[in-house]
């Protein structure tokens, strides 16, 4: 941090400055697994505009109905079952702490590391005003999406700007771009892949890569998210040099009535095992860190999916997590973000 005393009043107060930041952002988690606590983190995450896209006026008297009197029941279960008890919050809150103190190490003092939420805490807007109270002027935000979409990088962005509202010294930002095809991203993810099959005293038959998934909609109204993901699984597939029959793209975690991205990974699950799969392997990566979508419903409840339709071992690979080659990879992203500016 810098402050200006040779130019100022003696009266004036001191003014940081001239620090470079690194802002991670992930998608958010609740406080706690309690009911209230898991029903404001869905309150805010389901009303942001850029998730549920029908009209207000239709929406929110279902949220705040019968899906916030419902769900946060059922979410705080499947909350409960990965939490981090050690530090008391969930595993997502864990893995993006770890990830920023391991960048911080790797970028070194020069550069600034925090991270927040864009749900929940710790806020964007509250890590912001910290950054730049301790001097920083210039700032990379840094979603952790490597797939773009409006749902979530766009969502992040919005965040930003309305914290941005709120000051009156504006820091200068840059935004990370999506980096799903970054050979460094697909190295990476090959990596994990062949560790984590490494462990196993069996040879999967199937990989399956399982992306969130987003409403057919979003892709009709020009979403790149889908075709980013297709991407992904292509040059993650030619990087393990793995038989395309034996490899599948598919979707998960849909929710409402409404068409989502398919193939759908539960349906997936449940045909591969029908159609005498007996050993399958799954990875997810448009997760940067493992979370309720990963440890909840890919490593335990689509796990017993699997096996009680007639599968017989499966195994999941984590993500990168804080783990040294994805943490070199984001650090290769960031600091060529950051040139001209470090």
């Amino acid at each position: 941090m810098t402050t200006d005393t040779a130019a100022r009043p003696p009266d004036h107060p001191p003014v940081a400055f001239g620090r470079v930041g690194v802002l991670l952002v992930n998608l958010g988690t609740p406080d706690a697994t309690d009911f209230w606590s898991v029903r404001r983190y869905l309150s805010e995450f389901l009303s942001d505009r850029r998730v549920v896209e029908l009209p207000r006026l239709l929406w929110q008297p279902i949220l705040q109905g019968i899906i916030l009197t419902t769900r946060p029941r059922r979410s705080g279960h499947a909350y409960a079952q990965i939490w981090d008890r050690s530090r008391n919050q969930s595993p997502l809150k864990s893995i993006t702490e770890d990830q920023a103190a391991a960048l911080q190490a790797l970028l070194g003092p020069d550069v600034d590391v925090d991270w927040a939420m864009r749900y929940g805490n710790p806020s964007i807007a509250g890590r912001l005003t910290a950054m730049k109270a301790r001097g920083c002027d210039r700032i990379l935000i840094a979603p952790l999406y490597p797939q773009y979409s409006g749902a979530t990088t766009a969502s992040v962005v919005d965040k930003v700007g309305e914290a941005m509202m709120a000051m009156r010294w504006q820091p200068a930002l840059r935004t990370l771009p999506p980096y799903y095809d970054d050979p460094g991203y697909i190295a990476a993810l090959a990596g994990s892949v062949r560790a984590r099959i490494n462990t196993l005293d069996w040879e999967p038959e199937v990989l399956l890569a399982s992306f969130h998934g987003m409403p057919r909609r979003t892709l009709d109204l020009g979403d790149p998210y889908h075709c980013h993901c297709q991407k992904t699984g292509r040059l993650l597939r030619e990087a393990l040099d793995w038989p395309a029959a034996r490899f599948h793209i598919t979707f998960q975690s849909r929710f409402g009535r409404a068409e989502w991205l398919r193939p759908y990974t539960d349906q997936t699950l449940r045909a591969l095992a029908g159609k005498g799969v007996k050993r399958l392997a799954i990875i997810a990566p448009a997760f940067t860190a493992d979370c309720i979508e990963t440890l909840e419903e890919l490593s335990l409840a689509n796990r017993d999916l699997f096996l009680s339709h007639g599968g017989e071992a499966f195994a999941y690979v984590p993500c990168l997590n804080a783990g040294s080659d994805g943490m070199a990879m984001l650090a290769g992203l960031v600091r060529r973000e950051l040139q001209g500016w470090i």
